[in-house]
Formats: C-alpha cells, structure tokens, sequence
C-alpha cells in the first residue's frame, strides 16, 4: 500500500502544529518542531507569512488529518464518502472512522510510539483481533472487539519497554487495555471528545463540499 516515506518533522513544521509523528522524539528537546518551528525550505526561515485564503486554511486541515493518520488523498476521499452517508455528523463521523482504524487502536492502547510503527506491527502479523490474525492497518474494529499482540518473546520485550516509555501518555476512555496480556477491549465506539487532537473537521467537511 502506498504511504508517506518524507521526513516526519518535516511535516510537522509545514503544518505549523505538533502532529507526535515520531513517538518519543517528540516529546524531547532535540525535536526538530522545537528547534526550528518556521516553513521548512531553502528560504522557510525569512518567508513572510501572508493571509491564507479559506481554502488554505481547508485544505492545510484536510493535510494536517491525513498526516496524524498516516493515510493518502484516495484512501481519506473513501473515508470522508463513507461518512457522508452515515448517519450524524459528518465530520464527527469521519474521525470516528479514523479512529476505528485498527493500527490507530495499537497505538492508543500505547504499545507502539507511533501510528506509523503500529501500522509496521500490524503489517507483520504481530496483531490479532478476535482471536484471528489480521494484518490490514486500516481493519476497522467494532465496539466488543478484542485486540491483542502476539506473544512473541522479542516482540513482548520491545513492547513492554515502550509501554514503560509512553505509560504516562494515556490510554482513551472507549479501550481498556490490559498491559501486562497486550490486550486491549473495545469497549464502545470513539466519540469527537476522545480524539485528543486540534482538528477543525468541519474546514474538511467544507473543502470536500465545494
């Protein structure tokens, strides 16, 4: 599947804001966000800043979304068409299905530092759902699901090490996780508070409604 290969902080410092690409860097000094917050380029540095137009605004909201969630434009449009046709709000729905996703669930349970290493433990087999091997980052979990990462002693070890590291960074209301069997619970379906993040959704919304 095609994703994003760039430099993570690169992308953050285009966006303006701390997207949390790269797990525990960015939480450090050394990031790169921190240390050089201007545009990135050869003249990001001196580059006045105009008035972006609405559109600008739509659509750096539509990138910044699609970066958190390490997903492409064809992909997103799939997401965002689909909760279009569901029922409630759009752009509540469109990030209920992001969350869903079941590298994101792997990385809010904390067993990974970010969705891009949870999306690479998925895409090795290390993850279960249900009792059943699933190895599709974008699987879309159900409340009543069970998720958990096979018991491999290697694998178990990192695992538990990064829990040690990123503990403190909170597990979401809607999952129970049970750190010491890597296991966590779907307990309901996210809702717009459990999302944790700045995104202005309806900017989405208005983009993809031109």
């Amino acid at each position: 599947m095609a994703r994003y290969t760039g430099p993570s902080c690169r992308v953050c410092r285009r966006e303006g804001a701390k997207l949390f690409l790269k797990g525990t860097r960015c939480y450090a000094d050394k990031c790169s966000f921190n240390r050089r917050g201007y545009i990135p380029g050869q003249h990001g540095k001196g580059k006045r800043r105009f008035k972006t137009s609405n559109y600008g605004l739509q659509l750096r909201e539509k990138q910044k979304v699609k970066k958190i969630y390490g997903i492409l434009e064809k992909q997103f449009l799939r997401y965002f068409k689909l909760a279009e046709r569901s029922e409630g709000v759009t752009g509540e729905k469109l990030l209920e299905l992001l969350e869903r996703r079941l590298d994101n669930v792997v990385f809010r349970s904390c067993f990974t530092v970010s969705r891009a290493h949870a999306r690479q433990v998925t895409r090795h087999g290390y993850v279960r759902v249900n009792n059943r091997k699933v190895n599709i980052p974008s699987y879309s979990i159900k409340a009543g699901d069970v998720v958990q990462i096979k018991q491999k002693d290697k694998l178990v070890k990192n695992i538990k090490e990064t829990i040690e590291k990123i503990k403190d960074r909170g597990v979401p209301s809607w999952l129970g996780v049970d750190f010491a069997g890597l296991k966590t619970s779907v307990t309901r379906l996210p809702e717009r508070s459990d999302v944790g993040m700045d995104i202005q959704e309806q900017l989405i919304v208005e983009l993809y409604s031109k």
